[in-house]
């Protein structure tokens, strides 16, 4: 029996549809936080990104045809010249004139070879152009989405320093940020998928090159972003043993997680 072809490739409606559950999730838990407005700005770009790779899949008949006109038109004013020489008034050519017509009609063959291919990659790099501008904003959005964990420091809470006067304001417990960072994880995996929407509706050298660029970008921040976690993980097990051990209940380090009341394993 045949396996069916329904995984051998990305669909953007179940992307999207995975993104706005994200996005929901984030708004549940930080309704306030900038974070959701940052999911909801990618939200609103992976439909324009159905929209446009709905219109890459399309073949432009109308392009297509203005440049088979412009083809046929070059080749009729060829056939054209050529038949004005051929019914010239014969002369008698001598070397030189040999060589000049040889030389031009070279010349000739070699713009009109440029020309073409020119027209005919013409509806290509017009959908490339489109491509690479999203990925673009793609690639920026990864950033803001780091910039938004780079002060959710696990390490004050471990060492309990105090803060300065310029340190941000921390109000997250130690299961509230996992989340926090957490959700950060995947929307830097989403923001892979969305990009390699394009590279599967336009297999092009540059666009494919551009993907695998923002892929190792969304998986190189996402790693650090895993470091924070599995501090956090360690914090809690810290905690947890130290609390078991006797006459350490009122142990500082143990007050930190008392809100969360489930493991960092906890999806939601």
């Amino acid at each position: 029996m045949p396996l069916s072809t329904t995984y051998r490739q990305l669909d953007a409606e179940k992307t999207i549809s995975t993104l706005e559950t994200l996005r929901n999730r984030i708004s549940e838990r930080f309704a306030d936080s900038s974070l959701a407005q940052v999911a909801e700005e990618l939200c609103e770009m992976s439909r324009e990104s159905k929209s446009k790779i709905e219109w890459i899949d399309r073949p432009h008949l109308g392009l297509r045809a203005a440049v088979i006109a412009v083809v046929l038109a070059s080749l009729g004013l060829l056939a054209f010249g050529v038949t004005s020489l051929l019914n010239a008034r014969a002369e008698a050519f001598g070397v030189a004139d040999t060589i000049s017509v040889l030389e031009a009609a070279t010349n000739e063959v070699i713009v009109a070879g440029a020309a073409l291919l020119f027209l005919f990659s013409l509806e290509l790099r017009i959908k490339r152009t489109r491509a690479l501008r999203t990925l673009h904003d793609l690639r920026a959005i990864a950033h803001v989405i780091d910039m938004h964990q780079l002060t959710k420091d696990p390490s004050q809470m471990l060492t309990g320093s105090a803060p300065t006067k310029s340190s941000p304001r921390r109000v997250l417990t130690p299961y509230q940020l996992t989340r926090y960072l957490d959700y950060c994880s995947e929307l830097l995996s989403l923001i892979g998928k969305l990009a390699a929407l394009y590279a599967q509706s336009l297999p092009d050298q540059i666009v494919v090159g551009a993907v695998n660029d923002i892929e190792t970008l969304t998986n190189g921040l996402s790693r650090k972003i895993w470091q924070k976690i599995v501090m956090l993980e360690g914090t809690d097990r810290l905690a947890a043993a130290s609390a078991s051990e006797p006459g350490t209940a009122g142990h500082p380090g143990t007050s930190q997680s008392t809100d969360a009341g489930t493991s960092s394993a906890d999806r939601g």
